[in-house]
Formats: structure tokens, C-alpha cells, sequence
């Protein structure tokens, strides 16, 4: 099994070769030893020198020769593209994993799951870099209660966005707050909007004009069906979440007076 400094070695030879120009002059030695140490691996100019004469052997990349200091780039042409993330990537994602856990419903981050899982093999294969250990020194904590993300009935969240993208109308089975029983609704999808750990779909439902929330949550079934969607004139999300609908009012402001005790006071 390779060691850990082996590892280190081949991760910062793989940034190495991501961080060289297509074409000249290219990049020097000292350069890419800046660039490297800024990406959290700390190498010698001369170590650096050392791998590039190395990875030229294998790789087409060549140093241009004509006036010192020497820069190094790829062979015209010759480009490689590489897959996988870099050390950066690595760790945004590993805050990021965090905190849309406890924001976003599972059936949302299905997308990120082998993004995520690189970034952890990534920073798991570097354990002396500095950098790789920032996740390990700092975690998300919500600013209220916590929540429970709620538990979406399967199919639910696939076939409202589909809806929402092909501009369809959806026929669903909605329990209301307070209810026992579910009814069924004919919602004109409008948009998503996302509150904390819960999914909301902005529709119009049968003939009506106002915009309501319906959760996901509370959708039992959805199905969608091949008449188009009704869309109300003028409609703009980003207008009805300026005038409050993002906060289940009406869009009005209202004055409001409260006793609040002095520590209160200062965090609001």
C-alpha cells in the first residue's frame, strides 16, 4: 500500500501538471513552487525542478529554453485534461457537505454524492497538508432550532421538478396542516423555493390566481399530466419574494411593538 508520503508526492505532481499553461513562455519553477505552497504543498524550488524533468518524461510537456528564467508548459497541442478536484475544491466541498445536510432534502444532493466522496478521498490522501486539515478546525452550526429535514414521499421531488421544467400541470394527493386525510390538488407549478431543511413549490392550483406554497412533504403522490401549466401574467419570482411571499405573508409590512428583555434586544 503507497505511503502517506508517496501519496503526497503523486497529489502535488497531479496539481503540478493542472497548473501548467498550454502554451509558452510558460510558468517557471519558482512560479509553480508558489503556486503549489498557495495550494498548501510545501516543495522546494529544486523539488520542483526535479519533478517536472521527471513528469516530462512521461507526459508531453517541455521547458522553453530560449531566455532564462526557464518556463515550463504543455506541448502545443498536447493539452490533458484531468479529471478529479484539486485541494480547494476538496475542502469547500467538505464545509459544503455540512451545512446542505442540514439545509436540503436527500433527494437534492443525490447529484453531489461523488463530489463529495472525491473530496474526502482527496483530503484523506493528504494528511501532512495543512490546508486538508481546515475541515477537520471548523463546523456549521444552525442560528435557530435545528430541524429535522421532513421526509419526502418517493417520487415526489422528481416529478415536481419535471413538472416545473416541462411547464406541466401536476395532479397531487396534498395533506394540509392540521389534516388526517389528503385531497387532491391541480397546482400549476411556478417555482421551488427552499426554506431551511424544507422544500416549498410556488403553484397556482384548478382556476385560481394566487400564488400559494405547497410543501413537499406534504404531497403523498404527484403525477404529472400532458396539459400545459398556467402561468398568471406578469408572474416574476425573484418580485414575489421581494414583497415577503418567501416569508408566507402577503406582501405587506406590518409595525410591530414587543417587550423583549435587554440581551434580546441587542441580538435583534
Amino acid at each position: 500500500m503507497p505511503s502517506a508520503n508517496h501519496e503526497t508526492t503523486l497529489a502535488c505532481q497531479w496539481e503540478l501538471l493542472k497548473m501548467l499553461p498550454s502554451r509558452g513562455p510558460g510558468l517557471t519553477s519558482r512560479d509553480l513552487r508558489d503556486r503549489l505552497e498557495h495550494a498548501g504543498h510545501e516543495v522546494s524550488k529544486r523539488t520542483v525542478e526535479r519533478d517536472l524533468s521527471e513528469l516530462s518524461r512521461v507526459f508531453p510537456i517541455l521547458s522553453n529554453e530560449i531566455s532564462k528564467p526557464f518556463g515550463w508548459h504543455w506541448k502545443p497541442g498536447a493539452r490533458v485534461d484531468f479529471p478529479g478536484i484539486d485541494l480547494a475544491e476538496a475542502v469547500s466541498l467538505g464545509l459544503l457537505e455540512d451545512l446542505l445536510r442540514q439545509l436540503i432534502p436527500p433527494t437534492f444532493t443525490e447529484a453531489l454524492e461523488g463530489r463529495f466522496a472525491a473530496a474526502r478521498e482527496k483530503l484523506k490522501a493528504l494528511p501532512q497538508n495543512r490546508y486538508a486539515k481546515w475541515s477537520d478546525l471548523i463546523r456549521y452550526v444552525a442560528p435557530g432550532l435545528p430541524l429535522h429535514k421532513p421526509s419526502i414521499h418517493p417520487g415526489v421531488s422528481r416529478a415536481v421538478q419535471e413538472a416545473l421544467l416541462q411547464k406541466l400541470q401536476l395532479k397531487v394527493r396534498y395533506r394540509g396542516p392540521g389534516s388526517t386525510t389528503t385531497k387532491e390538488l391541480l397546482l400549476h407549478p411556478l417555482a421551488i423555493i427552499q426554506q431551511g431543511a424544507r422544500s416549498y413549490l410556488l403553484a397556482t392550483t384548478f382556476d385560481y390566481q394566487d400564488v400559494l406554497h405547497y410543501a413537499f412533504h406534504r404531497m403523498h403522490a404527484a403525477e404529472i399530466l400532458d396539459a400545459p401549466a398556467k402561468r398568471p401574467a406578469h408572474f416574476s419570482l425573484d418580485t414575489f419574494l421581494a414583497q415577503g411571499g418567501g416569508q408566507f405573508g402577503d406582501g405587506k409590512t406590518i409595525s410591530l411593538k414587543a417587550h423583549v428583555t435587554d440581551s434580546l434586544a441587542t441580538i435583534l
